[in-house]
């Protein structure tokens, strides 16, 4: 019954969100995007999404041939795991509003999965939510070297790690 009813309100989203106007496009709900207004999981979402792709560019630096070793050190970079590492490094120089983004999304409800200790997964949703705001709110230098420290603090860990 629970799949059933999931499946409908996935129906039900589909049909409404991606209506059409009068020309045929599709139309869009919004105008802006508010970051100050956004969920924190909303904000975490886009975040992890923009870490994927500042590790995989980032990697590009050390390797550009060997597609499953760019998969594979660009997964265990943007771990839950590692994101908690290079949070615990980084939280002394978050500024406040960052620190309370962190916050929300820290306590926001969500499942962790299997691969993660509860703690970690909830300390990387908060860092991705501030990875989010700052790259929704076009605030590309505080991103760029808020990605680069965390890029470069877990890049270390895993060399005090495997070598």
């Amino acid at each position: 019954m629970e799949k059933i009813m999931r499946f409908s309100q996935y129906q039900y989203l589909c049909r409404h969100m991606f209506e059409t106007d009068d020309t045929g496009n599709i139309r869009q709900h919004y105008n802006s995007v508010e970051a100050e207004l956004l969920p924190p999981l909303v904000l975490a979402y886009i975040g992890d999404a923009y870490f994927h792709l500042f590790v995989r560019t980032r990697l590009l630096l050390f390797e550009k041939n060997k597609v499953q070793v760019l998969n594979d050190f660009g997964a265990k970079i943007v771990s839950a795991v590692y994101q908690a590492y290079a949070y615990k490094n980084l939280k002394e120089e978050l500024t406040l509003q960052e620190r309370d983004i962190f916050r929300r999304a820290y306590n926001a409800k969500s499942h962790a999965p299997r691969a993660a200790s509860i703690a970690d997964y909830h300390t990387s949703t908060g860092i991705e939510a501030i990875i989010g705001y700052l790259q929704l709110t076009d605030n590309t230098v505080r991103l760029n070297k808020l990605c680069e420290r965390a890029f470069q603090l877990i890049i270390k860990k895993i060399e005090q790690e495997y070598l």
